[in-house]
Parts: C-alpha cells; sequence; structure tokens
C-alpha cells in the first residue's frame, strides 16, 4: 500500500464518502471513475470543498474556478455517460499556475501590474491537461515575477506551508506544492528554472518532476518578449502531486506535441536496463548538508540497494554546472528582468533580487558565452558519467526548507541559501529530468531527496523515486498545521540553536 494512501471508499457505497475523495490520488480516483463508482463532479465538487475548507490557511490558489470547473466535471460525465473515449486524467481536478496562460483568467505572475492581462488562448500545459480529461479548480500562487524561493507577493500575499508554516512552502511553485500537500486537487502543475517545481516539493512533503528541457510543451500568447537564452535552456513544465504514480500519469498526459514550443522533443532515446546503478551524493563538491539531509540520502540509498539497485558514493561534476547557472541567467534572464522588478516588484522581491547582485555581479557578455561552452563540456562529461551511474541521488537542497523571510535577511544569508541550492542549479544548467521525492520528516519538517537520470528518462528517475517512496514517503494529504502546533523558527537550522544529528530523523511508516 501507498505510504498514505487511502483506500476505505466501498464501491457500492459511493455517496457516503464522496465528500472524502479529495483524499485519494489520481491513479485512484480515474479507477473509479471509470468504474462508475463515482462521477466526476464528485470528485470536482470534494476538491473544492477541501479548497473552500482548507485554503484560507495557507493561501495556495488565489482563484478559485467553482462554476467552470463544476461545468466541465458534467461535460465530462456526459461524455462518459455517451460511451465517448475517456483520457488517461479523465475527471481529476488539478490546478495551474498563476504564470501560465489559461483562456479568460489572469497570467498576473504575483504582480499588481499585470493583474489585467487577461490570456486569449490556452498554455500548451492547459491544452493537454484538459485534452486528457483533467479539471482545471483552481489558479495557484508564485513569488512576485516567479523569482523567489519563497512564495509571498503583494497581489495576492504569501503561501504556507502545511507541515511548517514557519518555514518557506518553497518557491516559484510554492501554491501548487502546498495545494497538494493539503489535498487541494490530486495534481498540480509547476514550472522551474532553478528548483522551482522540486524545492515546492521538498518544502511540502510532496513529489516534483523536472523533466527533460522540451519534454513538455510550453508558451505564453501573453509573453511581451521571447523567452532569453537562459529561459529556453533551462525553464521546463512538470507535475507535482502526492505520489510518484501520479507523476508518471501526468507526464504522459502533458508530454504531448504543441507546435507553438520549438523547443519540444519527444523521448525517443533508449535508456539502460535493470540493473541499474546509483550513485549517491551526499554533500557535493564538499558543500556540507545539514546532517539530516545528509542521512536521507544515506537512507534513500539503502531503499535502493535492498531493491537490487547496485549504490556506491561516486560523484559527477555537479558543483562545476551549478556555478555556471548564475554566469548565464543572472546577464541574461535576470538582467531581463530587473527593470520590471524595480518599476512593479514587491518590496521583497526588490529586496531579494538586490542581495542576489551582491553575490553574483553583472559579468562580461564574453564570460556568458565562455559558460555555455563550458556547459557543452559538462553535458558530455554527466552523459558519460550517466552511462555507468544511470542513476544520481542528491539532496534537493543542502538544507532543511528555509525559515520565512530568511532570503531578504542579508548577503551572508542570501550567499549560503545560494550555496544550498546548488543541486538544484545543476541539473537545470544541464537540462536533465531530476525529481524531488519525500523521505520523512525532521523534527516535523519535511526531507526528501533529488533523484536524477539522464535526457529522456524520466521513467528511470520515478521508478527510483518509487523505490524511496515506497520506504519513506509521507502521508499526505495533511490537516494544515498552526503556527503553534508546528515547527516554523530557527531550531534546527544552521545558524540556529544548533545543527540536530542525523539519529533525530523521523521516518514514516512504510
Amino acid at each position: 500500500m501507498q505510504p498514505g494512501y487511502r483506500h476505505d471508499i466501498d464501491e457500492g457505497e459511493p455517496a457516503r464518502h464522496s465528500a472524502e475523495l479529495w483524499r485519494l490520488d489520481a491513479v485512484e480516483l480515474v479507477r473509479l471513475i471509470r468504474l462508475g463508482v463515482v462521477s466526476c463532479r464528485d470528485a470536482v465538487d470534494s476538491a473544492l470543498e477541501r479548497l473552500e475548507a482548507v485554503n484560507p490557511q495557507i493561501n495556495a490558489v488565489v482563484r478559485s474556478m467553482n462554476a467552470e470547473a463544476r461545468a466541465a466535471a458534467d461535460a465530462a460525465d456526459s461524455a462518459r455517460g455517451h460511451g465517448s473515449a475517456l483520457g488517461p486524467l479523465h475527471g481529476v481536478p488539478v490546478t495551474i499556475k498563476i504564470n501560465t496562460d489559461q483562456r479568460g483568467h489572469p497570467t498576473d505572475y504575483g504582480v499588481a501590474a499585470h493583474r489585467n492581462l487577461i490570456a486569449a488562448e490556452d498554455n500548451p500545459v492547459v491544452v493537454n491537461f484538459r485534452r486528457a480529461g483533467a479539471i482545471v479548480i483552481g489558479r495557484t500562487n508564485t513569488p512576485a515575477y516567479c523569482l523567489r524561493w519563497f512564495t509571498e507577493n503583494d497581489l495576492h500575499g504569501p503561501t504556507l506551508n502545511p507541515w511548517a508554516p514557519g518555514r518557506t512552502a518553497g518557491g516559484s511553485s510554492g501554491g501548487a506544492a502546498a495545494a497538494v500537500a493539503a489535498g487541494i486537487g490530486a495534481i498540480a502543475h509547476g514550472n522551474d528554472i532553478a528548483g522551482s517545481i522540486r524545492y515546492p516539493a521538498y518544502c511540502c512533503g510532496v513529489v516534483g518532476l523536472r523533466p527533460t528541457t522540451g519534454r513538455i510543451p510550453s508558451f505564453n500568447a501573453t509573453a511581451a518578449t521571447p523567452p532569453t537564452i537562459s529561459s529556453q535552456l533551462m525553464v521546463v513544465e512538470g507535475p507535482i502531486a502526492r505520489r510518484v504514480r501520479d507523476v508518471k500519469l501526468a507526464l504522459a498526459a502533458l508530454a504531448t506535441d504543441d507546435r507553438r514550443d520549438p523547443r519540444f522533443t519527444a523521448a525517443t532515446a533508449p535508456c539502460p536496463r535493470r540493473p541499474l546503478a546509483a550513485a549517491l551524493v551526499s554533500n557535493p563538491g564538499g558543500r556540507k548538508a545539514h546532517p539530516a539531509v545528509a542521512a536521507a540520502v544515506a537512507r534513500a540509498g539503502r531503499a535502493l540497494a535492498d531493491a537490487g539497485y547496485i549504490v556506491d558514493e561516486i560523484e559527477p561534476p555537479i558543483i562545476a554546472a551549478a556555478d555556471l547557472w548564475p554566469a548565464l541567467a543572472m546577464p541574461d534572464l535576470i538582467a531581463q528582468k530587473e527593470p520590471l522588478v524595480a518599476a512593479n516588484g514587491d518590496d521583497g522581491l526588490k529586496r531579494a533580487l538586490g542581495l542576489w547582485r551582491e553575490i553574483w555581479p553583472m559579468r562580461d557578455p564574453r564570460e556568458s558565452l565562455a559558460a555555455l561552452a563550458q556547459r557543452h563540456s559538462l553535458l558530455s562529461q554527466w552523459q558519460a558519467f550517466l552511462a555507468d551511474w544511470p542513476i544520481v541521488v542528491t539532496p534537493v537542497s543542502l538544507d532543511l526548507p528555509f525559515p520565512v523571510g530568511h532570503d531578504v535577511r542579508d548577503h551572508v544569508t542570501t550567499r549560503a541559501i545560494l550555496m544550498a541550492q546548488s543541486p538544484m542549479l545543476a541539473v537545470s544548467i544541464l537540462g536533465l529530468p531530476a525529481v524531488a521525492v519525500p523521505t520523512g520528516l525532521h523534527n516535523g519538517v519535511p526531507l526528501g531527496v533529488q533523484v536524477i537520470s539522464g535526457r529522456y528518462c524520466e521513467e528511470l528517475c520515478l521508478d527510483a523515486a518509487e523505490t524511496i517512496e515506497a520506504r519513506f514517503g509521507l502521508p499526505s494529504p495533511i490537516e494544515p498545521r498552526s503556527a503553534t502546533e508546528s515547527p516554523g523558527g530557527l531550531s534546527g537550522q544552521r545558524g540556529g540553536s544548533g545543527a540536530p544529528e542525523p539519529a533525530g530523523v523521523e521516518a514514516s511508516a512504510t
């Protein structure tokens, strides 16, 4: 049985339990809908009722779509009743991130100046979700311009972590991860250039996949300018869910061609077969991880070894790749955004981005061109490494989820944050697939690892993540916790009262 998975719905008594459907994952919902045990309207009503019940506590969804979602659910039930072909996500409630075009809704990026930027057409992500039968129930929060690992903005306010409201829910897909952790929709959409899917998943104790660059198409007609070079190389769309099997289902639905995105590439490369080898990296490049984080990597390795993987501690060039992120993104994507931030950004983003600029100053364009050349060389080295070690397990972040507001303190703190996020930055630079999967709790705060594989071999890292999940995955959805009943300060954070020992790591029931 999946950790936290609840299978208490009697197929003969669907009405009695219909209010509890929000607890089910997408795979189970699809099964029950296809059997006719529950309707799409039942599933959507339950998700919307859950949204109404818990969203005021966490502010994950900033635009609910009650009437639109219920109309779509009724249409989906009618299609099933007429014997129409059903998509793989038929009737599953999902959410979309507010930086992504959805016809008739604002693509506001958490910025008041864009609150009336109404999309005239759907992004391919929305198109593919709907084609697969999913029903969009709401739009999820982000930091302003999606440029922080902390989800808050002056337009919509902060999103709180359901496990620990004093800790960040992650960013920029913090609303997406918090929503699925609390049971608002079975699957959430996110996007990722520096960890914006993986970090929120880590912070909120759920699963988040960053696929190979170009695997899932995307296009925003509302965008005023073409994407920057670093965006073209690194930005991806991907699913967040409570279970790996739901992420697999969502990936299959979303990885469908759309000619508006010239980067789209179907997965055709052959991937290694079992027995597989997994490389463990606890402290990449000698950068020390929090003891509980390092212990999570070791525990993940033991789970893989027990499942038949060949496991050893060996490291590809992670830090060399991570160090290319500022060389490419700061003079390109970030330089493009800085005038917008100065004109429209909120105080938190201005402060956070200003500290980034202190740590990563503007570079000569020739350095950026040299970084592109180095990226080519590093990707070649990684591909050679992945031929022998098709799975690489690293921390998601070298630290526990950061306290709220940690990125606006000072440049010393910001430098530590940027160093902690190195494992995610490396993957973004290389365009490889990686999944964040939970491994339990530490003092009430979620822990997890990042599982990396070769290009277009998402099934390899997802299979490994599923093995880890089976041993250590968290029981979600959860009831959002209040500040008085959950950890939220600096206790257990480096720079706080001291680093707890690995022995304090809590393991979820298997």
